[in-house]
């Protein structure tokens, strides 16, 4: 019997059939009462273990139950079951299947000429120096520096002015990062997709870095609330549901949670060691949808 089928057959018994008053609230308060009951069992089996020799049927009826006030309220509410269930083990797999699959990076600029795409490798070089009473952060690739001199822009030293890691991470994990377009040059031209004039305008243009650069330091405030994700391997779903609603006119809509979850993770643990070190090298590798860091010390 499939979701849909059960539905029907769950509607028959319906003893309170009206879409409104009493035929909404007894299914609702149905789903209370119930996963009440599912609760008191577990209660009984660990109270007295083995001897609650009923527990394997008495859960097999609870659930039953709960499934049968779930259908009811879709029934009411004019709501498919077997769509419901579809579209939970999408939302599922879009957040927790990149941890058991591997998958390809996202090519977002494949059709465009070279001088037009995120670079697939690039390692960045950088350092930490004090000048006029300021601590900065100043990055180079191959020697030619990118973007601009950095600092926390905050009261206190709290490493914000690495942030462009992050950046880095996204480009890697995702194969997305306005900002990192607009700061590496090919033949000194930014990265930018200037042969399609649209795209150069919507996901190149200034409000997608204003995006991308807003979405660092939300995560960057979370972060500093989490011990700067050492040791979290989960994000909350919250922070990955509103950077999906953030970026969702963008072409980097197209990553799941897993993929954003994956860049902020790898993103941090660099970020990390930069920090630590106070400078590094940081290697990204899109093909890979890798991003790690080499200490100057390892690299003499």
């Amino acid at each position: 019997m499939d979701f849909r089928e059960y539905q029907e057959q769950a509607l028959k018994t319906d003893q309170v059939p009206s879409k409104t008053g009493k035929g909404i609230t007894v299914p609702l308060l149905g789903l209370v009462g119930e996963a009440g009951e599912l609760l008191i069992q577990y209660k009984k089996y660990l109270r007295d273990g083995e001897a609650h020799k009923l527990f394997p049927e008495r859960v097999a009826e609870e659930l039953g139950d709960l499934l049968w006030y779930i259908a009811n309220v879709s029934s009411k509410f004019d709501l498919d079951l077997a769509e419901i269930a579809e579209g939970n083990l999408q939302k599922c797999r879009a957040r927790w299947g990149w941890k058991d699959s591997v998958t390809g990076v996202y090519i977002f600029d494949s059709d465009f000429p070279e001088h037009e795409r995120l670079p697939r490798q690039f390692e960045v070089e950088i350092m930490e120096v004090s000048e006029n009473g300021s601590v900065k952060m100043k990055a180079f690739i191959n020697g030619e520096k990118i973007g601009d001199d950095l600092t926390d822009n905050s009261y206190s030293s709290d490493g914000y002015r690495f942030h462009d890691i992050f950046h880095f991470s996204y480009a890697a994990v995702l194969g997305w990062s306005p900002v990192i377009r607009s700061n590496l040059k090919c033949n000194n031209v930014k990265r930018k997709r200037k042969s399609n004039p649209a795209i150069d305008e919507v996901e190149d243009g200034g409000r997608a870095i204003a995006i991308e650069e807003g979405l660092s330091a939300l995560v960057f405030s979370y972060a500093k609330d989490h011990q700067f994700l050492e040791g979290v391997d989960t994000l909350d779903y919250q922070l990955l549901k509103t950077i999906k609603n953030m970026t969702s006119h963008l072409e980097v809509s197209q990553c799941s949670f897993g993929d954003w979850e994956k860049a902020i993770l790898s993103g941090y643990e660099v970020w990390r060691q930069v920090e630590k070190n106070r400078g590094g090298m940081v290697i990204s590798n899109l093909d890979e949808r890798s991003i790690i860091y080499q200490d100057f010390e390892i690299l003499s």
